[in-house]
């Protein structure tokens, strides 16, 4: 059993279709989407729960994201929403339509919805379609019929604004109609009950009280956005002084070093040997790339390609920045990587 309330219906905030990107944003800001949840829950891809607060209550970061990153993807995804519905209709011959408007809930005015299309079912009932794109590795997260998680929770989200029961997940990673998956989602109101609590606390701990949310999610996520959050490194800054109650973290940190260490000692030691296997093999291609060894039990297929790149020397860097300084400004790019070490000494 559950206490939630099923007696409501959504309210419009606003028509989207003549708003801005910008103006959009801002209206998203308002409160939760249906895509934010993954971060919130800690499971996100993108972004973690201090990003996603930092993003609600305007605090913008010392380094942007970049404009560029990930721009094709995402482009991608949105110019190809209408096609997937298209690919969805044609597959289950369910009706589909857009409402260009963002929902919210009207008994937790916190939760936002941007639908992409809905579903019209014979029985007189309707129902939510998200559209999705990916590429083909990453098709592989909806194998024997799974649906990536940051997903389900956003399709959750929306089923519980829109006091909808029913949905379907759609996506594209190919290009044609055979790589294209879509999965049947129903609305589970134990699950509901959990996400909302889980969206309210956030907002109303969190943000209405403008209170960092410690950090969730991947590791990687966690120093990228510290990185982005605290600038760029300051040396002149003085020596902090750490707990005395993290010296366990410490030693376990120097512990898996040594660990680390070996490990990359006999990583050399066996790539030294590899190498040295490969000498007369190497020998008799030559300038050639391609081998055949065949035993009369196995056949091996020996290859040794090129890679090639093209790079400025440093030294070419610097003619180019003395004699040509705004070429050298338009194209220089200066990125910057901070290394963590910790040296053991006696008190």
């Amino acid at each position: 059993m559950t206490g939630l309330n099923l007696n409501y219906e959504p309210e419009i905030v606003v028509d989207i279709r003549g708003l801005t990107r910008e103006e959009w944003l801002d209206y998203r800001k308002k409160g939760i989407g249906g895509s934010d949840v993954a971060a919130i829950m800690g499971i996100s891809p993108f972004a973690t729960i201090r990003d996603l607060y930092n993003n609600k209550v305007g605090i913008l970061p010392a380094i942007p994201e970049e404009e560029e990153s990930n721009w094709v993807a995402k482009e991608v995804g949105h110019r190809l929403e209408d096609l997937v519905a298209e690919i969805f209709v044609r597959k289950t011959g369910l009706k589909v339509f857009p409402v260009r408007k963002m929902f919210r809930h009207p008994l937790y005015p916190f939760m936002l919805a941007d639908v992409d299309f809905f579903i019209s079912f014979s029985d007189g009932t309707y129902g939510i379609l998200e559209c999705k794109t990916c590429n083909y590795n990453a098709s592989k997260k909806w194998d024997d019929d799974a649906i990536p998680d940051n997903y389900v929770l956003q399709v959750k989200h929306y089923l519980s604004v829109m006091n909808m029961q029913k949905a379907y997940i759609a996506c594209l990673y190919g290009n044609n109609e055979d790589e294209f998956v879509f999965r049947y989602l129903e609305r589970d109101l134990m699950d509901e009950e959990d996400l909302i609590e889980q969206e309210a606390f956030f907002w109303e701990e969190y943000v209405e009280k403008h209170v960092e949310p410690p950090y969730n999610g991947k590791t990687d996520l966690i120093l990228d956005s510290i990185r982005r959050s605290v600038g760029y490194a300051d040396i002149s800054i003085p020596e902090i002084e750490l707990s005395c109650l993290e010296s366990k973290n410490l030693e376990r940190y120097l512990a898996l070093a040594e660990e680390k260490s070996q490990i990359e000692k006999r990583k050399k030691e066996i790539e030294s040997e590899q190498r040295a296997i490969s000498v007369p093999f190497v020998e008799q291609l030559g300038a050639g790339c391609k081998a055949i060894l065949k035993d009369g039990t196995n056949c091996y297929r020996v290859t040794y390609n090129p890679t090639k790149r093209t790079q400025i020397g440093k030294a070419q860097m610097e003619k180019l920045k003395i004699q040509h300084p705004d070429i050298y400004e338009e194209y220089a790019k200066t990125t910057e990587s901070r290394t963590f070490r910790i040296k053991k000494e006696a008190a």
